[in-house]
Protein backbone atom coordinates (compact mmCIF):
# COMPACT_ATOMS: atom_id res chain seq x y z
CA UNK A 1 0.00 0.00 0.00
CA UNK A 2 1.68 3.22 -1.15
CA UNK A 3 1.37 6.62 0.46
CA UNK A 4 -0.16 9.39 -1.57
CA UNK A 5 2.46 11.77 -2.92
CA UNK A 6 2.84 14.72 -0.60
CA UNK A 7 1.58 18.13 -1.61
CA UNK A 8 3.97 20.78 -2.89
CA UNK A 9 4.25 22.55 0.49
CA UNK A 10 3.11 22.43 4.09
CA UNK A 11 0.31 24.79 3.12
CA UNK A 12 -1.71 22.98 0.43
CA UNK A 13 -4.29 24.90 -1.55
CA UNK A 14 -6.94 22.24 -1.09
CA UNK A 15 -7.99 20.08 1.84
CA UNK A 16 -10.02 16.95 1.05
CA UNK A 17 -12.20 15.84 3.97
CA UNK A 18 -13.54 12.28 3.93
CA UNK A 19 -16.10 11.09 6.49
CA UNK A 20 -15.88 7.40 7.39
CA UNK A 21 -17.46 4.63 9.43
CA UNK A 22 -16.20 1.06 8.84
CA UNK A 23 -15.01 1.82 5.31
CA UNK A 24 -12.09 -0.61 4.95
CA UNK A 25 -13.68 -2.01 1.79
CA UNK A 26 -14.37 1.28 -0.01
CA UNK A 27 -11.83 3.79 1.31
CA UNK A 28 -8.80 2.33 -0.56
CA UNK A 29 -10.59 2.82 -3.90
CA UNK A 30 -11.13 6.52 -3.20
CA UNK A 31 -7.61 7.01 -1.86
CA UNK A 32 -6.11 5.26 -4.90
CA UNK A 33 -8.09 7.57 -7.18
CA UNK A 34 -6.76 10.56 -5.21
CA UNK A 35 -3.21 9.23 -5.49
CA UNK A 36 -3.58 9.20 -9.28
CA UNK A 37 -4.81 12.81 -9.57
CA UNK A 38 -2.95 15.04 -12.01
CA UNK A 39 -3.30 17.90 -9.49
CA UNK A 40 -1.15 17.21 -6.42
CA UNK A 41 -1.33 20.23 -4.10
CA UNK A 42 -3.80 18.83 -1.58
CA UNK A 43 -3.99 17.13 1.80
CA UNK A 44 -6.40 14.40 2.89
CA UNK A 45 -8.22 14.38 6.20
CA UNK A 46 -10.26 11.36 7.32
CA UNK A 47 -12.89 12.16 9.97
CA UNK A 48 -13.69 8.73 11.35
CA UNK A 49 -16.74 7.78 13.42
CA UNK A 50 -15.17 5.17 15.75
CA UNK A 51 -14.68 2.51 13.07
CA UNK A 52 -14.37 -1.05 14.37
CA UNK A 53 -12.51 -2.25 11.28
CA UNK A 54 -9.21 -1.19 9.65
CA UNK A 55 -10.44 2.18 8.31
CA UNK A 56 -8.12 4.29 10.45
CA UNK A 57 -5.16 2.00 9.83
CA UNK A 58 -5.70 2.27 6.08
CA UNK A 59 -6.04 6.06 6.23
CA UNK A 60 -2.75 6.39 8.12
CA UNK A 61 -0.93 4.05 5.73
CA UNK A 62 -1.98 6.33 2.87
CA UNK A 63 -0.59 9.34 4.73
CA UNK A 64 -3.93 10.90 5.66
CA UNK A 65 -4.57 13.00 8.74
CA UNK A 66 -7.11 11.26 10.98
CA UNK A 67 -9.52 13.03 13.32
CA UNK A 68 -12.70 12.18 15.21
CA UNK A 69 -15.89 11.91 13.17
CA UNK A 70 -19.55 11.76 14.11
CA UNK A 71 -22.69 12.47 12.14
CA UNK A 72 -22.20 13.76 8.60
CA UNK A 73 -22.10 17.38 9.77
CA UNK A 74 -19.91 16.72 12.80
CA UNK A 75 -17.37 14.77 10.76
CA UNK A 76 -17.13 17.40 8.04
CA UNK A 77 -16.84 20.23 10.55
CA UNK A 78 -14.15 18.37 12.51
CA UNK A 79 -12.17 17.76 9.34
CA UNK A 80 -12.42 21.42 8.33
CA UNK A 81 -11.14 22.50 11.76
CA UNK A 82 -7.74 20.88 11.23
CA UNK A 83 -7.45 21.65 7.51
CA UNK A 84 -4.69 23.89 6.12
CA UNK A 85 -6.09 24.62 2.67
CA UNK A 86 -7.90 27.80 1.65
CA UNK A 87 -10.36 25.56 -0.16
CA UNK A 88 -12.24 22.47 1.01
CA UNK A 89 -13.56 19.41 -0.79
CA UNK A 90 -15.91 17.12 1.13
CA UNK A 91 -16.00 13.52 -0.09
CA UNK A 92 -17.68 10.25 0.85
CA UNK A 93 -15.54 7.14 1.19
CA UNK A 94 -17.52 5.12 -1.37
CA UNK A 95 -16.73 7.37 -4.33
CA UNK A 96 -14.08 7.27 -7.07
CA UNK A 97 -12.60 10.28 -8.90
CA UNK A 98 -11.38 10.39 -12.52
CA UNK A 99 -7.68 11.28 -12.57
CA UNK A 100 -8.28 14.82 -13.88
CA UNK A 101 -11.16 15.49 -11.46
CA UNK A 102 -9.22 17.85 -9.19
CA UNK A 103 -7.25 19.55 -11.95
CA UNK A 104 -10.38 20.49 -13.91
CA UNK A 105 -12.86 21.17 -11.13
CA UNK A 106 -10.58 22.92 -8.67
CA UNK A 107 -9.25 25.33 -11.30
CA UNK A 108 -12.79 26.02 -12.48
CA UNK A 109 -13.98 26.56 -8.91
CA UNK A 110 -11.20 29.03 -8.08
CA UNK A 111 -11.78 31.05 -11.23
CA UNK A 112 -15.51 31.18 -10.60
CA UNK A 113 -14.94 32.90 -7.21
CA UNK A 114 -18.06 31.24 -5.85
CA UNK A 115 -18.38 30.22 -2.23
CA UNK A 116 -19.54 26.65 -2.87
CA UNK A 117 -19.86 24.20 -5.74
CA UNK A 118 -20.88 20.68 -6.61
CA UNK A 119 -20.20 18.16 -9.36
CA UNK A 120 -22.20 15.87 -11.66
CA UNK A 121 -22.58 12.31 -10.44
CA UNK A 122 -22.40 8.95 -12.16
CA UNK A 123 -23.34 5.71 -10.39
CA UNK A 124 -20.96 2.83 -9.81
CA UNK A 125 -23.59 0.65 -11.41
CA UNK A 126 -24.60 -0.65 -14.82
CA UNK A 127 -28.32 -0.65 -14.02
CA UNK A 128 -30.38 1.53 -16.33
CA UNK A 129 -32.57 2.74 -13.45
CA UNK A 130 -29.54 4.02 -11.57
CA UNK A 131 -28.15 5.87 -14.57
CA UNK A 132 -31.51 7.51 -15.28
CA UNK A 133 -31.99 8.44 -11.63
CA UNK A 134 -28.58 10.09 -11.40
CA UNK A 135 -29.17 11.94 -14.66
CA UNK A 136 -32.50 13.26 -13.37
CA UNK A 137 -30.82 14.33 -10.14
CA UNK A 138 -28.25 16.33 -12.12
CA UNK A 139 -31.04 18.05 -14.07
CA UNK A 140 -32.85 18.85 -10.82
CA UNK A 141 -29.66 20.22 -9.28
CA UNK A 142 -29.11 22.53 -12.26
CA UNK A 143 -32.73 23.68 -12.24
CA UNK A 144 -32.56 24.54 -8.54
CA UNK A 145 -29.07 26.07 -8.56
CA UNK A 146 -30.22 29.71 -8.54
CA UNK A 147 -33.18 29.26 -6.21
CA UNK A 148 -32.13 26.70 -3.63
CA UNK A 149 -28.80 25.07 -4.50
CA UNK A 150 -28.65 21.29 -4.16
CA UNK A 151 -25.49 19.27 -3.90
CA UNK A 152 -24.65 15.68 -3.18
CA UNK A 153 -22.75 15.25 0.06
CA UNK A 154 -20.15 13.10 -1.69
CA UNK A 155 -18.75 16.05 -3.67
CA UNK A 156 -18.90 19.57 -2.20
CA UNK A 157 -16.31 22.28 -2.91
CA UNK A 158 -16.18 25.27 -0.57
CA UNK A 159 -13.99 28.26 0.11
CA UNK A 160 -12.87 28.02 3.72
CA UNK A 161 -13.59 31.68 4.43
CA UNK A 162 -17.21 31.19 3.33
CA UNK A 163 -17.41 27.90 5.23
CA UNK A 164 -16.41 29.72 8.41
CA UNK A 165 -18.63 32.71 7.71
CA UNK A 166 -21.81 30.61 7.57
CA UNK A 167 -20.78 28.38 10.47
CA UNK A 168 -20.01 25.23 8.49
CA UNK A 169 -22.54 22.40 8.46
CA UNK A 170 -25.45 22.74 10.87
CA UNK A 171 -25.07 19.88 13.35
CA UNK A 172 -28.74 20.16 14.33
CA UNK A 173 -29.87 19.16 10.82
CA UNK A 174 -30.23 15.38 10.71
CA UNK A 175 -31.00 14.91 7.00
CA UNK A 176 -30.16 16.90 3.83
CA UNK A 177 -27.50 18.83 5.76
CA UNK A 178 -25.57 19.16 2.50
CA UNK A 179 -28.48 21.00 0.85
CA UNK A 180 -28.92 23.19 3.93
CA UNK A 181 -25.22 24.08 3.76
CA UNK A 182 -25.27 25.23 0.13
CA UNK A 183 -28.60 27.00 0.61
CA UNK A 184 -27.15 29.08 3.45
CA UNK A 185 -24.08 29.82 1.32
CA UNK A 186 -26.18 30.85 -1.70
CA UNK A 187 -25.50 34.58 -1.35
CA UNK A 188 -21.78 33.88 -1.74
CA UNK A 189 -22.25 32.10 -5.07
CA UNK A 190 -22.79 28.51 -6.15
CA UNK A 191 -21.49 26.71 -9.22
CA UNK A 192 -21.95 23.28 -10.79
CA UNK A 193 -18.50 22.16 -11.92
CA UNK A 194 -17.86 20.30 -15.19
CA UNK A 195 -16.07 17.06 -14.26
CA UNK A 196 -18.16 14.20 -12.89
CA UNK A 197 -17.36 11.74 -10.15
CA UNK A 198 -18.52 8.17 -9.54
CA UNK A 199 -20.35 7.19 -6.38
CA UNK A 200 -21.77 4.03 -4.85
CA UNK A 201 -25.38 2.87 -5.02
CA UNK A 202 -25.04 0.63 -1.95
CA UNK A 203 -27.81 2.44 -0.07
CA UNK A 204 -30.15 1.89 -3.03
CA UNK A 205 -29.15 -1.77 -3.10
CA UNK A 206 -29.84 -2.17 0.61
CA UNK A 207 -33.12 -0.23 0.87
CA UNK A 208 -34.55 -0.90 -2.57
CA UNK A 209 -34.81 1.70 -5.33
CA UNK A 210 -38.42 2.75 -4.79
CA UNK A 211 -38.02 3.12 -1.02
CA UNK A 212 -34.83 5.10 -1.50
CA UNK A 213 -36.42 7.49 -4.01
CA UNK A 214 -39.51 7.81 -1.84
CA UNK A 215 -37.45 8.98 1.13
CA UNK A 216 -35.73 11.67 -0.89
CA UNK A 217 -38.94 12.92 -2.49
CA UNK A 218 -40.59 13.08 0.94
CA UNK A 219 -37.60 14.90 2.43
CA UNK A 220 -37.57 17.37 -0.48
CA UNK A 221 -41.26 18.18 -0.04
CA UNK A 222 -40.80 18.53 3.72
CA UNK A 223 -38.01 21.08 3.19
CA UNK A 224 -40.12 23.04 0.72
CA UNK A 225 -43.14 23.19 3.01
CA UNK A 226 -41.38 23.39 6.36
CA UNK A 227 -37.88 24.17 7.54
CA UNK A 228 -34.76 22.05 7.63
CA UNK A 229 -35.02 18.50 8.97
CA UNK A 230 -33.94 18.62 12.60
CA UNK A 231 -35.83 15.55 13.78
CA UNK A 232 -35.78 12.00 12.46
CA UNK A 233 -38.54 11.60 9.85
CA UNK A 234 -37.57 8.05 8.95
CA UNK A 235 -34.84 5.52 9.61
CA UNK A 236 -31.66 6.73 7.96
CA UNK A 237 -28.34 5.09 8.72
CA UNK A 238 -24.81 6.41 8.32
CA UNK A 239 -23.29 4.09 5.73
CA UNK A 240 -25.83 1.44 6.74
CA UNK A 241 -24.18 0.94 10.12
CA UNK A 242 -25.62 3.20 12.81
CA UNK A 243 -28.49 5.62 13.06
CA UNK A 244 -27.56 9.01 11.66
CA UNK A 245 -28.14 10.95 14.87
CA UNK A 246 -26.46 8.50 17.26
CA UNK A 247 -23.96 10.13 19.58
CA UNK A 248 -20.36 8.97 19.93
CA UNK A 249 -19.80 7.24 23.26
Amino acid sequence: MMKIKKQKSNNPELSCVIITLNEEKHLPQLLNSLKKQTFKDFEIIVADYNSADKTREIAKKYGCKVTAGGSYSVGRNNGAKISKGKYLLFLDADSILPKDFLEINFEHFKKSRNGTGTVPLKPLSNRKFDKVFFRLYDYWSKAMSRVSPHCAGCGIFARKDIFKKIGGFDENVVFAENHDFTKRAKDHGFVILPRHMYTSVRRMDKEGRMKFVGKYVYAGLYRLLNKEITQELFNYEFNGAVKYGEKIK
